[in-house]
């Protein structure tokens, strides 16, 4: 479960297909002072690849050259500003580019982060039942966070984990 792809770089037009919005399943807290001016959700935000295919651009704009291609569908990122139809991305890198929003998802998953495996727990308590170890890199959907758990899921295996292992949600940030 080690996540494969990341950037390539390539100068292919991007082909676009519908909406950035959050999830409808659920509702988070915003965290947010801004918002953004075209869609008026909050800035920043996460959303996910909805493609295996993203071209990230060096403006808001078909225009604009390639700067590299993500080859990972859900793969999270964070929405910083917006622009007509176009949102600049930040990636867990902090690397920074122009997508178009039709190639985004509301659809919330996040990265393990760091550089060793974490263990997935059954409850969200530090002495609950190991279900699986998840390597740094996979992406898992997000399910829900309460407190300093999330429940996340990939490849069949469902648990929680601590917020600080992943990428892809705010400290401060819980479903309602």
């Amino acid at each position: 479960m080690v996540l494969t792809g990341g950037r390539l770089l390539a100068d292919h037009a991007a082909r676009a297909q519908d909406g950035d919005a959050p999830a409808r399943t659920g509702k988070t807290i915003p965290l947010a002072d801004n918002v953004g001016s075209v869609t008026g959700y909050p800035l920043p935000r996460f959303v996910s690849l909805r493609s295996d295919i993203v071209y990230v651009r060096a403006g808001p704009g078909m225009r604009y050259p390639v700067k590299w291609v993500y080859q990972r569908r859900n793969y999270p990122l964070e929405v910083i500003q917006e622009f007509d139809t176009w949102r600049k991305i930040r990636d867990s890198d902090g690397e920074e580019g122009w997508v178009h929003q039709s190639l985004l998802s509301g659809n919330r998953h996040v990265l393990i982060a760091g550089k060793a495996p974490v263990t997935i727990l059954k409850k969200p308590e530090p002495d609950a039942r190991p279900v699986a170890q998840m390597e740094p890199g996979v992406v898992a959907k997000l399910n829900e966070c309460a407190d300093n758990w999330c429940d996340v899921s990939a490849s069949g295996y469902h648990g929680w984990v601590l917020k600080t292992s992943l990428w892809g949600v705010y400290e401060r940030e819980e479903s309602e």
